[in-house]
């Protein structure tokens, strides 16, 4: 696999996408750096509903067994108010959590040239070299920059500048709580299960996945994603603290008070009680505001952006890891099969990935319609299943 010549690519972003990135580009013999703006790796992001591509670094090229990674599940069952099973059938999923597939690939790339605490803060290129400028101070360079630096991407405001960045109308509150911790009755409810509970304007969706590792074990926790509307404008504004353009995430210490008080009454009242339960269990939900983001272009030059920093799409998928691996291994196929050919690759990566982005766009769109506004998101319809390329795909 490896050319006669190595060539130097700099990754900026050191989540799953860039991660996957770098390994794909180091096993063609490429030398890399990862460049992280974190300071540390922590244990941020919830649950991740695994999707082929997700998990095709552990299936073909990593030592580490996935199974030691993830956990399943055998149903997927729709709660009615009472707990009562408006629907169920049985379709097989296995999940990871963002902390745990990020330390296991961040195992097989290793630290020596990974960095943390590097806030790209520019871009830069000639014909054939592109320069990242960090915050502090220091600069890196390659054959190819690739930045997979999420929503708020650096790289994106240079390849793609002006993108926009259009607000669904609602949010989704997110949080983790540990199973041990959720009443007997309700662990009864949720076994073995994907759940979900359909409400007016709203819907939850519920999952087990794999815990910190403690005492060198780990321990199950219930991950939940509830979305609820919040009109665009002052509402908005006065949900994230101040004005909302460009606000896409709230840490748990970022939600206001008033705000989590509201969330906790409301499913108290309104969501079936096992659902409830687990709301009412964490005591660190966060936010994600909610919205479209898509590049229209995602190469400049010896540029690329991948990931959410290309096309963030809502998450009914559950594709957002899946379509940032795509990337990656879409990448490195059009680079090996031009021979190296660096031009030629991004110039063939670009239109597939581009296409790739709208389709997933569309249909999650769709989806969030249904959900959030048309009140006609249906138990066991097909066309709401999980999937990076269609339903169940």
């Amino acid at each position: 696999m490896r050319g006669p010549m190595s060539r130097q690519a700099v990754v900026v972003g050191g989540s799953i996408g860039g991660l996957t990135t770098a390994l794909l580009l180091r096993d063609l013999g490429w030398d890399v750096d990862v460049f992280e703006r974190s300071t540390r790796d922590d244990a941020r992001g919830g649950g991740i509903v695994l999707q082929p591509d997700t998990t095709r670094w552990f299936t073909e090229r990593s030592t580490q067994a996935l199974e030691s990674l993830t956990t399943s599940t055998n149903v997927v069952q729709y709660l009615g108010i009472d707990n009562d099973v408006a629907h169920r059938e049985y379709v097989q999923w296995s999940y990871s959590s963002w902390a745990t597939l990020h330390s296991a690939l961040l195992r097989d790339f290793g630290t020596e040239r990974h960095r943390w605490g590097h806030r790209a803060v520019a871009v830069v290129q000639d014909a054939s070299t592109a320069t990242v400028e960090f915050e502090n101070g220091n600069f890196a360079a390659g054959d190819l920059v690739v930045f997979a630096d999420g929503v708020n991407s650096v790289g994106r405001h240079y390849v793609s500048p002006n993108t926009p960045i259009r607000y669904s109308g609602y949010i989704g509150w997110r949080g983790l709580v540990p199973e041990r911790l959720l009443s007997r009755e309700t662990r009864a409810v949720l076994a073995d299960s994907m759940t979900y509970a359909v409400v007016p304007d709203s819907h939850i969706v519920m999952y087990p996945v794999p815990g910190p590792i403690k005492d060198g074990g780990t321990e199950r926790v219930m991950n939940f994603v509830w979305y609820r509307n919040v009109a665009a404008g002052r509402q908005l504004d006065e949900f994230v603290g101040g004005a909302s353009d460009g606000v896409l995430s709230l840490q748990a210490d970022q939600v206001p008070h008033v705000e989590v008080g509201r969330m906790r009454s409301d499913a108290a009242r309104d969501l079936p009680p096992a659902a409830a339960e687990v709301v009412l269990r964490c005591v660190a939900p966060y936010v994600q505001v909610v919205s479209d983001i898509r590049a229209a272009q995602i190469v400049r030059g010896r540029v690329a952006i991948l990931g959410d920093a290309a096309c963030a799409a809502r998450p009914h998928a559950a594709a957002g890891t899946a379509k940032a691996a795509a990337d990656a291994w879409s990448l490195a196929r059009a680079i090996e099969e031009t021979d190296g050919d660096l031009d030629r690759a991004l110039r063939a990566w670009e239109p597939m990935q581009l296409a790739l982005g709208a389709q997933l766009e569309s249909r999650v769109q769709a989806m969030g319609e249904r959900s959030q506004f048309d009140n006609s998101w249906r138990p066991g319809d097909p066309e709401l299943r999980f999937g990076l390329y269609g339903p169940g795909i």
